[in-house]
């Protein structure tokens, strides 16, 4: 394991942990990793959680409109989204991703080259599964919503 690019996430149910594609998304995993190593994503909660989909989070507001960091340009590549694939959330403009991101549930071909993916879940994802899921089309989450206690740079991590 490469641990200046894997990431833990600490959750209620366990550890997520994220093994990190600079590779495929250099200026993705760097703001990661900054944002990370910043105690930035420390109690974000899981703001749109849609079942058999998708979990997202990030968004220091919780409600799905703000963000963290610099705006980041696109970095598209041929990694498909398939279940545990870790991907930056975005508007419609390709090149507005910031802090926001998700881990699929499942395979979601349908979001390969429009979405940037920046790393894997490589364990925990029955953590992943265990978030609270949110209600209706939106995937909105009730209160209170599930969050990311402690995220860290495995490099860096104390435990």
């Amino acid at each position: 394991m490469d641990k200046e690019n894997t990431l833990y996430i600490d959750l209620k149910d366990g550890r997520v942990v994220i093994e990190m594609r600079p590779d495929l998304a250099p200026k993705h995993v760097a703001q990661i990793k900054k944002l990370a190593r910043e105690g930035k994503y420390d109690g974000v909660v899981f703001h749109r959680v849609i079942d058999g989909f998708m979990a997202q989070t990030g968004d220091p507001t919780g409600t799905g409109s703000g963000g963290m960091g610099e705006t980041l340009p696109a970095e598209f590549s041929k990694e498909p989204h398939v279940r545990g694939a870790v991907s930056m959330a975005r508007t419609s403009d390709p090149n507005s991703a910031r802090s926001q991101f998700f881990i699929v549930f499942k395979d979601s071909n349908f979001l390969d080259n429009q979405y940037t993916v920046w790393g894997k879940v490589t364990s925990g994802m029955e953590f992943v599964d265990k978030i609270k899921k949110g209600q209706g089309q939106s995937g909105s989450v009730p209160a209170p919503q599930d969050k990311m206690i402690k995220v860290q740079v495995a490099a860096d991590a104390k435990n």
